[in-house]
């Protein structure tokens, strides 16, 4: 009775303050926030959401300007790097923000320094061709730095609507019997994995992220969260099936990539390295959620409850502006470099090493087991999977067989970890997930993932 007591007694707290504006403060913001993360969008027969068609429009608009801008920002990372790390500057010292984003170790200034080269020598046409090939430093910075930029740069400004005014805590009550059970999560996942499917895989990280940071997600939440829901969005799953040739059969290409994603996210949780993480949450902040309904209580009612309290404990725009400005700041400055460097490492041992192609011979047998034609030329294409989400289509393009090129490319979108993008972005989070544990989640999902959906190519679509 005292859990149930002191439940109606916080309910008794917010009466007075559950008025009409705070009742707007918690609506307005977040049906805002869910028409620009969570509502798919259909412009020419494509779906996105709404902050993609805002990055879309910017990175048309500027499309030739774009790569010239990657570069002036992997300059001026490096450079204020380079001078806050062995000078005092002033409005760099003042900053507490400020300093943590440019005073930087010795192996990040050196990572800084080397996406810069990068850069540099790619929009240059200059050195080697190992670093500014088509295949390599093109990729990164033509292709996927312009698009992780625009994305992120609307993704981080309009991010605290989603989160900072009520509709994380009235979801995840809503959901939380649903996600507990299933995947050992909170409630409140459902919406990150929802802006990944909806929207890209990268501003699920985001939202991840950013939870953990603010005490929401414990350590074990947040690591499985960000490696098993953060899956590429529909719109890029459709790009991935024409590249590979199995546009025409996108519908049961993507039901086949959700079958297998979803039994991959209820195994995860439950295998190392995953189950072992810490079910704590980070010490500068400590627990800040209390997502189960208490007894007595519906989940409906708990969940407003909850979101009320928290709209009514938002902050002014300004403040959120200001927080969404340091969010872009922090990946334009760091991501970027990052991905420019560790991006075009990995590229470099796809395209110049045979590292993936003696990393799959262990594969082999399993597709032959599995009864998959052409096993050999399809087990590099399912690693390389690991240096960038786009290459096991761009390889297995030229397989004959529809089937094998059918399970690559639905393999590829279920693996979900990819160090160009997604794996960068968790390590450089605050998300307790190492480079090594990355590569072995990619291993078990690519073991767990391959068997459901061979099964469903040779049950159901190619009978």
């Amino acid at each position: 009775m005292g859990e149930l007591k002191q439940t109606y007694n916080a309910d008794e707290n917010i009466k007075g303050s559950n008025s009409l504006k705070i009742k707007l403060t918690f609506l307005i913001p977040s049906l805002i926030g869910v028409l620009l993360f969570l509502v798919p969008i259909s412009v020419d027969g494509q779906y996105t959401i709404g902050i993609g068609l805002l990055a879309d429009y910017l990175l048309e608009t500027f499309s030739h300007q774009m790569p010239y801008f990657v570069v002036g920002l992997l300059g001026a990372s490096f450079i204020l790097s380079l001078l806050a790390t062995f000078m005092k500057i002033e409005f760099i010292e003042k900053s507490d923000f400020l300093t943590n984003l440019f005073k930087v170790t010795s192996l990040g200034l050196i990572v800084r320094g080397f996406g810069f080269l990068v850069g540099l020598l790619t929009i240059m046409a200059w050195g080697p061709t190992i670093i500014n090939s088509p295949g390599t430093g093109e990729v990164v910075l033509y292709d996927l730095a312009p698009v992780l930029l625009t994305w992120f740069l609307f993704a981080g400004l309009f991010l605290p609507l989603l989160m900072q005014f009520g509709l994380m805590e009235f979801i995840g009550s809503l959901l939380n019997k649903v996600m507990r059970p299933l995947f050992t999560l909170p409630g409140r996942s459902s919406i990150d994995s929802m802006a990944s499917w909806m929207g890209a895989g990268p501003v699920g990280v985001l939202v991840t992220s950013k939870q953990f940071d603010e005490g929401y997600y414990n350590r074990r939440e947040a690591a499985v969260i960000a490696t098993t829901f953060s899956v590429a969005s529909i719109a890029f799953s459709l790009v991935i099936a024409n590249v590979i040739g199995v546009g025409h059969l996108f519908i049961p290409f993507y039901l086949t990539v959700v079958a297998a994603s979803l039994v991959a996210a209820m195994i995860m949780p439950r295998i190392p390295p995953l189950s072992r993480k810490d079910n704590t949450y980070r010490e500068e902040v400590g627990k800040q959620i209390n997502d189960a309904s208490p007894e007595g209580v519906s989940a409906l009612k708990w969940g407003w409850i909850q979101a009320t309290q928290k709209a009514s404990q938002a902050k002014g725009f300004t403040h959120q502006l200001k927080s969404g400005l340091k969010t872009v700041a922090d990946i334009w400055f760091g991501l970027i470099p990052l991905v420019m460097s560790l991006g075009v490492i990995a590229l470099i041992l796809v395209e110049f090493t045979p590292i993936f192609n003696i990393l799959s011979y262990p594969l082999v047998p399993l597709l032959e087991l599995l009864r998959i034609p052409e096993a050999s030329a399809a087990a590099p294409a399912m690693l390389v999977g690991f240096a960038d989400m786009f290459l096991p289509a761009v390889v297995g393009s030229g397989i004959e067989s529809e089937l094998t090129r059918f399970v690559i490319g639905a393999l590829s979108v279920a693996q979900i970890i990819y160090m160009s993008e997604i794996g960068v972005l968790i390590l450089k989070s605050n998300i307790p997930v190492k480079l090594h544990e990355l590569f072995i989640i990619f291993l078990q999902r690519t073991l767990i993932s391959l068997p459901i959906i061979a099964l469903i190519a040779h049950l159901l679509i190619f009978t």
